[in-house]
């Protein structure tokens, strides 16, 4: 592979000549200019671009950690991502790790390796403490709450959500509530059950493990959460669902089995999808797009910031 030396040589010209030629700098001389054009052409020179990006300091690329692409809730924060690469001139690494810590741990090594140049991490399997280890690299941002003195956040809090959303559905008249959830593991789901604890001590309720369902991601899910609500005793009259997809599932399972939505069964989802409203349903509105688009503002940011989003209510025909 040609370098700098043997475009000089063929050119007949200095390294610094090819160096201002190749970088568009002024007070080169049309001839020599002309020269080292026909010595790129010759040689089919390529610039490297490792080397372009050590002298910069940059690499204009942004790591991007999230389990998955085909899920809406983290396609929607993607979005946003992107927009905002897109308007700062900046390229995005995606790294989809299925929540495997391998995954996780290669983006950080790259981070290390300074091949990119932050890394914004929508949700982790891996330990806070080593994911902290890594900000001496560069810039790590997360997409969940997390009061941490060097990591950059952006993020709804899930605990008040899930409590805004419960106290909706008691007022409603709703006693037995359930709630599908993507995951058990995880910060988010944690602070979830947290708060769905918490709701039922305030109103001393009886606690059924049976009405949390977890793995509930897509909308082909709805139908195996309906499956499992008729095998309860008890069947809850209300559930949240944080997937506006699931609850769409759901919907589709219920006129299957001749469940009247919201008479038999109340359905709360999350994100206000197109889809909640193309079939009506009431969701709670979380500006992910948005999220995404800050998430991003952080990562080329100088200093540690922590950025809250608020909820919204939007009131349907499933409730």
């Amino acid at each position: 592979m040609a370098n700098i030396k043997d475009l000089a040589e063929m050119a007949g010209v200095s390294v610094t000549t090819v160096s201002r030629v190749l970088n568009n700098h002024p007070y080169v001389s049309d001839e020599k200019r002309k020269a080292v054009e026909e010595a790129v052409r010759a040689l089919n020179y390529q610039k490297n671009i490792n080397a372009v990006h050590l002298s910069r300091g940059k690499t204009m690329l942004i790591g991007v950690v999230l389990p998955f692409t085909d899920h809406s809730y983290f396609s929607l924060i993607l979005k946003g991502i992107a927009n905002q690469a897109m308007r700062e001139n900046y390229k995005i690494v995606l790294f989809q790790t299925g929540y495997k810590k391998e995954r996780e741990i290669e983006a950080l090594q790259l981070l290390k390796q300074k091949q990119i140049d932050a890394l914004i991490i929508c949700s982790r399997a891996s330990d806070l403490s080593m994911i902290e280890r890594h900000t001496q690299y560069g810039p790590i941002i997360l997409c969940e709450d997390v009061q941490s003195k060097s990591l950059s956040t952006t993020y709804i809090s899930h605990y008040k959500v899930f409590q805004y959303a419960l106290e909706y559905l008691y007022e409603k008249g709703h006693r037995r509530i359930g709630y599908c959830i993507g995951r058990r593991s995880g910060t988010s789901s944690s602070v979830r059950q947290h708060a769905y604890k918490d709701f039922h001590e305030k109103y001393h309720l009886p606690y059924n493990p049976a009405y949390i369902i977890d793995q509930c991601l897509y909308v082909e899910d709805g139908e195996r959460v309906i499956d499992q609500i008729q095998r309860i005793e008890k069947t809850p009259t209300a559930m949240l669902v944080t997937s506006d997809q699931v609850a769409a599932g759901m919907i589709i399972s219920s006129q299957r089995n001749e469940l009247s939505i919201p008479g038999d069964l109340a359905i709360i989802g999350f994100n206000n999808e197109a889809i909640a409203g193309i079939m009506d349903i009431t969701t709670i509105e979380i500006p992910l797009t948005e999220m995404g688009k800050n998430l991003f503002r952080q990562a080329l940011g100088e200093k540690v910031s922590h950025h809250e989003f608020k909820e919204k209510l939007i009131e349907r025909g499933t409730v």
